[in-house]
């Protein structure tokens, strides 16, 4: 499959994402990557379509972190 300026945009922010997870949760990286890449955002993130590569590592950690504590994602109306 080749790579798509898309795909090099997910290679860039996920690992930002999953440094977020770990500094603020307290979990190891690995734990941290786990996590993120079963959860729904990552799927969302996933999608082209969706937008949500257009947010910064932070917003995605705070839509991850909604994600985890209430079972939503709420998500920004510029996403």
């Amino acid at each position: 499959m080749p790579h798509t300026p898309f795909d090099a945009m997910l290679i860039l922010l996920v690992p930002t994402v999953i440094k977020e997870i770990a500094a603020n949760d307290g979990s190891s990286p690995a734990d941290a990557a786990h996590a993120f890449y079963a959860s729904d955002l990552y799927a969302a993130l996933e999608r082209e379509e969706t937008k949500l590569w257009h947010l910064s590592a932070k917003a995605l950690y705070q839509l991850y972190h909604e994600e985890q504590t209430t079972g939503e994602i709420h998500y920004p109306e510029e996403a």
